[in-house]
């Protein structure tokens, strides 16, 4: 059974670059696809701003990488209810929809940062090198487990609920 997810903006088109965030309060982590959806790389880990910088940074980042959607990890419980995160991601996501005027999905990501970190350990990177880089790989991970999902799971009209 699939946890209980937000409904999404829209439905995401199947072609076109996507764009995956790994949501914090403080850093986000972005990974982007290619225009089939086929991979997905990291891309950056950007510093939050305020709100008026951040939807700038977003506004630029869609219009210069040609987005066609987000696609942001949902930080629920091991037990699969929601967090306090979950919510604050939720509220990210309909305020980065309204923003860049682009569709919205969201995608469990528990165990997306342990899963970057286990990619990030096989590196030869210093410690202080991977922890820069380990929200672009969590975002990475939300994106590429989306782009091998079977997509209607996620545009199915769920409600996340406290």
């Amino acid at each position: 059974m699939n946890p209980p997810t937000p409904q999404s903006t829209a439905p995401l088109p199947s072609s076109g670059r996507l764009a995956g965030i790994d949501f914090g309060t403080v850093r986000i982590g972005i990974a982007i696809s290619d225009p089939s959806q086929t991979w997905a790389s990291p891309l950056e880990t950007y510093q939050v701003r305020g709100q008026d910088l951040d939807a700038q940074f977003f506004q630029t980042l869609a219009g210069r990488e040609e987005l066609v959607g987000w696609v942001i990890g949902l930080p629920l419980h091991t037990s699969g209810q929601p967090s306090k995160k979950s919510n604050q991601a939720v509220k990210f996501g309909q305020w980065i929809a309204k923003a860049t005027a682009l569709p919205v999905n969201w995608i469990d990501e528990r165990f997306t940062t342990a899963a970057a970190r286990e990619m990030l350990s096989a590196s030869s990177m210093s410690g202080k090198k991977k922890k820069a880089h380990l929200d672009k790989i969590a975002a990475q991970v939300i994106l590429s487990t989306y782009l091998e999902s079977d997509r209607a799971n996620f545009q199915d009209d769920h409600s996340l609920e406290d």
